[in-house]
């Protein structure tokens, strides 16, 4: 079905403005899912905070146009869904299972900051820790030291209270 000028547009800005704070994006070829596969893989890039969509290849070679996106313009053959997220391990992560879970899912190319990624390397990209993982890391290697401050300066008045009860202990026993 071939889509209107006014469609068309509406694609092209709906797209432009999901890779506009893209950092990584993944193209798959995904000949032979069904419907319910397709809804299934588009459910959990949402709870994952990934864009994706099945974009015409000519209005897709035509956004990428001057983004980082460019390298992956001759990989925009056949049936394809483009996959994009400001988080380069939660797109591959996202793609890289649902392809691991469901064979007619074929990785073809990506691209992260204007290189181009072959599927070994959004394979390695998908095995890192993701974004919130690194930043509750961060949180705990920051909050140790306070922590262990705060122990420290509690330690000292419990181990007074525990001397003074030590001490009233013995005067009572004597």
């Amino acid at each position: 079905m071939s889509l209107s000028i006014d469609q068309k547009k509406a694609v092209i800005s709906e797209v432009t403005e999901a890779i506009a704070s893209a950092q990584a994006g993944v193209l798959a070829e995904y000949r032979g899912l069904t419907v319910a596969q397709l809804t299934a893989l588009r459910t959990e890039a949402r709870n994952a905070d990934v864009w994706i969509k099945v974009v015409k290849n000519n209005l897709a070679k035509i956004v990428i146009e001057g983004s980082d996106f460019e390298c992956l313009k001759e990989h925009f053959v056949g049936p394809v869904i483009f996959s994009a997220s400001d988080d380069p391990v939660a797109v591959a992560k996202v793609m890289s299972k649902f392809a691991k879970d469901n064979e007619n899912l074929k990785i073809t190319a990506g691209a992260m900051n204007g290189d181009l990624m072959d599927q070994a390397m959004i394979e390695s990209l998908s095995k890192l820790p993701g974004r919130d993982e690194l930043l509750a890391k961060l949180m705990g290697t920051m909050m140790a030291p306070a922590q262990k401050f705060v122990s420290t300066l509690n330690e000292v008045p419990g181990k007074f209270v525990r001397t003074l009860a030590a001490v009233a202990e013995s005067k009572e026993a004597a």
